[in-house]
């Protein structure tokens, strides 16, 4: 997210987020979800909102048809507020940046799991009650992706903090100590 788009995204997704309150912060959650599922499969979704050429009351009725019955009112009239301030083409950075304090708020820390191979169902569970302890966090919402090139090993990504257990993170460790350089 660029600064720009962050100071954007940032106080309208505090304003959403003390709108949304006074309801259960679980639908929140489900809402902000929803609309970033939406806005990631649906290319077609965020280049329609972002293009100036389309008045805000065709963007305010394409938003009342898709979302209507998928997420609370009030979410909803919240969107119909960004497309009346001419900020809906800035839906996606609000959306991520709201989703981010709402986990905040409901003490849910997001978990980035890169690994050579995939994690069965029990690793991951393992994984999560040992990031948990360590986190201090209720919930752990565990991202995954898959990466062949880290060899061997995993790379867990809490925030800023990484913590690299890779064969290719020990490989540029080594060579770094080495002095060589490794691409």
């Amino acid at each position: 997210m660029s600064s720009k788009n962050l100071k954007i995204a940032q106080p309208y997704a505090e304003a959403f987020l003390e709108l949304a309150s006074k309801g259960s912060l679980e639908t929140v959650i489900t809402d902000l979800t929803c609309l970033s599922s939406s806005l990631t499969e649906s290319a077609d979704l965020d280049k329609f909102l972002a293009n100036p050429l389309v008045n805000c009351e065709r963007k305010k009725t394409v938003l009342t048809s898709i979302f209507n019955e998928k997420i609370d009112i009030k979410t909803l009239r919240f969107l119909l507020v960004l497309c009346d301030r001419g900020r809906i083409s800035y839906l996606g950075s609000i959306v991520s940046k709201a989703i981010e304090l709402a986990y905040k708020a409901a003490s849910i820390e997001i978990v980035t799991l890169t690994s050579s191979t995939a994690f069965s169902a029990s690793q991951q569970e393992t994984l999560i009650s040992k990031l948990k302890k360590m986190t201090g966090a209720e919930q752990v919402k565990l991202e995954t992706k898959v990466n062949p090139e880290l060899i061997g090993g995993f790379v867990v990504q809490i925030g800023s903090k990484i913590i690299d257990t890779s064969i290719k993170g020990q490989l540029r460790q080594l060579s770094s100590y080495l002095g060589a350089s490794l691409v």
